[in-house]
């Protein structure tokens, strides 16, 4: 009996472990498959959290509004959205979004020609860096608004001057976040790759590149918000059509609403852009997902 007894209570662990093997394998397939509805769940949760926030921020500028009475200073969101129908019908809030898009994809892809391909040479060169970053650290603390009287008498009004001013201020951002990813690179990786007999060029294209790319991702976002702040600087001045120019011309009829309204396409605008860019971020550096970079 008590050898039995001793056998049963030898066996009782290797049971209970067996037991939990058991329950524990579904238990992981109905986690798996519940994350999708815990996904689906939470990004619909966002969205109504973002709707909250907008209608809030309207009923403050509604009340604020009310309380100023003074509709030219501070006009209502319904006066702003009978504004915005206007401008839409006629097809001007169209003909000048369109402009100032067009001229923020000419310069960040003249900025992303130029400071990339700088960034990763500072990046992988220390002499290259010695000699260039001087002179980008002398730049950068200098607002592009700051060239505006220089650029209005070298290219005069026309598109030249707002797509220089973007280029400007966008170079920095991409630039410094290109040498910080190239930098940033796990030298593990690289060593790897040399013990396989890669060769420079494979190295650069199949190993840094990718690795540095999430954080040139985020150079471009940013340089991409210092752009689409600066363009409507640029337009108020040195530009005949645009987002900017528009704001421009409706505060000198004071037209409230409509400068309001161009005002409020600025920010949707920009909105959606910055949405693109996380996805399209998200489809280029799948593995950053989660990590805060993406």
């Amino acid at each position: 009996m008590g050898s039995v007894t001793g056998l049963r209570g030898a066996d009782a662990p290797s049971l209970d472990a067996s037991r939990a093997g058991e329950t524990a394998e579904p238990n992981a397939a109905l986690t798996l498959t519940a994350k999708p509805g815990l996904a689906a769940r939470w990004s619909n949760l966002r969205w109504l959290i973002a709707l909250r926030s907008f209608a809030l921020f309207l009923l403050f500028w509604y009340g604020l509004s009310v309380w100023n009475a003074n509709p030219i200073q501070l006009p209502s969101p319904l006066r702003v959205l009978d504004a915005l129908a206007e401008l839409a019908a006629d097809g001007e809030l169209f003909e000048h979004a369109l402009v100032s898009v067009t001229r923020l994809v000419a310069s960040l892809a003249v900025a992303v020609a130029l400071a990339v391909p700088l960034g990763f040479a500072m990046g992988l060169s220390r002499e290259a860096n010695a000699f260039i970053d001087p002179l980008v650290e002398l730049l950068r603390p200098i607002s592009g608004i700051a060239w505006i009287p220089l650029g209005l008498f070298i290219f005069g009004i026309g598109d030249t001057l707002p797509v220089f001013i973007m280029v400007y201020v966008a170079f920095f951002p991409l630039l410094l976040n290109t040498i910080a990813g190239v930098r940033g690179v796990d030298p593990k990786l690289v060593a790897a790759a040399r013990t396989m007999g890669i060769g420079r060029r494979a190295m650069l294209t199949h190993v840094i590149a990718p690795a540095a790319l999430p954080t040139v991702m985020v150079g471009f976002r940013l340089a991409f918000a210092a752009a689409w702040a600066a363009i409507i600087a640029a337009e108020l001045i040195g530009a005949p059509s645009g987002l900017g120019f528009a704001i421009e011309w409706y505060r000198q009829l004071l037209m409230s609403p409509k400068v309001f309204g161009f005002i409020a396409v600025i920010g949707f605008v920009g909105y959606l852009c910055d949405l693109g860019l996380r996805a399209l971020q998200r489809r280029l550096t799948p593995w950053t997902e989660g990590t805060g970079l993406a």
